[in-house]
């Protein structure tokens, strides 16, 4: 086995073992830094906003590429295992199985005590909704959509650029994200500004999106779900989202599941409301959550699992 799949493998053991530690300083904080204090110089410095945007977005992702390169790089010209080991931390940064399921266990054990408050609290720090008046069934749904979700962004999508072109390119997909979430709004702020890091973003999921959909659907039978259903609904329901690739495992997963997501969510006191995914053939519970997390760590492992037969037919190792 080589360096570069070594340090993938060591990457998902850690992010599976350790999660994201509150005491480990993370990449995403410093590219968030970084984005706020370029936005603050390029709208002083390019009046035309779009240009601004592209400029922005152009400046990070290099940035965070080349950073990332540089590390891995110089450990590894200091000592092999040591590239390997810059590679893997960087690598577990980018993973966030662990951390998706605890932040959304937290939902679920304030949900199973009765404490609906303190639910909404621990989901108002892992969705972008209002979470102040929701229901429990809301909460619910709102769970298990973040997971849904996620299991795409937070996991099979870095995880493939991981596999695609190591830490460097995860770290990258990573700065899109963020780029993505601070300013890919459609506000009178960012309608220009956060143009080209909203496409770009839409972009880098694409494939990642339809990967994570085609995996849920496969390891639906393992996790005691219905993988013909969460195709079906998948194929169906995939483009009732506002985004061009959060429905795909959305969908997959309601279906698998048996539930519906979607609908009524509120933004900032506005109502928004949004197409419905799946049927509700099973209520939004603790068990649809626990359902949605095993098709998350299935998908993941699927995945890994693919990649490994990929490198022994080309490798033979």
């Amino acid at each position: 086995m080589n360096g570069a799949a070594l340090a993938i493998l060591v990457a998902v053991a850690l992010d599976l073992l350790l999660g994201d530690p509150r005491w480990l300083p993370h990449p995403v904080v410093q590219i968030g830094r970084l984005i706020a204090a370029l936005e603050g110089l390029l709208r002083r410095l390019v009046p035309n906003e779009r240009l601004g945007g592209v400029l922005l977005l152009v400046l990070t992702v290099g940035a965070t590429f080349g950073t990332a390169w540089g590390l891995v790089r110089g450990a590894a010209l200091l000592h092999p295992a040591a590239g390997i080991a810059v590679s893997a931390l960087l690598g577990w940064t980018c993973l966030a199985a662990r951390s998706l399921h605890g932040e959304s266990g937290l939902v679920a054990r304030a949900l199973a005590t009765g404490d609906l408050p303190e639910a909404r609290r621990f989901l108002s720090y892992i969705v972008g909704r209002d979470t102040a008046e929701l229901s429990e069934p809301e909460i619910w749904r709102g769970t298990v959509e973040t997971v849904a979700e996620n299991t795409s962004d937070g996991v099979i999508a870095p995880l493939f650029f991981l596999m695609v072109g190591g830490a460097p390119l995860a770290l990258a997909y990573k700065a899109v994200n963020t780029l993505d979430s601070m300013v890919g709004y459609k506000n009178e702020r960012y309608r220009y500004f956060g143009w080209a890091s909203a496409r770009c973003d839409d972009l880098a999921n694409l494939i990642p999106s339809r990967i994570a959909g085609l995996l849920i659907c496969l390891v639906a039978p393992l996790a005691g779900c219905s993988g013909c259903r969460a195709l079906r609904t998948m194929v169906r329901d995939g483009r009732n989202h506002s985004s061009p690739n959060s429905g795909i495992p959305e969908a997959a997963v309601a279906g698998a599941l048996g539930v519906r997501l979607g609908g009524t969510n509120a933004y900032f006191g506005t109502p928004v409301e949004k197409p419905t995914i799946g049927e509700p053939l099973r209520p939004l519970d603790a068990a649809a959550w626990r359902g949605a997390v095993r098709l998350m760590y299935g998908s993941e492992g699927a995945l890994v699992a693919f990649w490994l037969i990929h490198l022994i037919l080309r490798e033979g190792v």
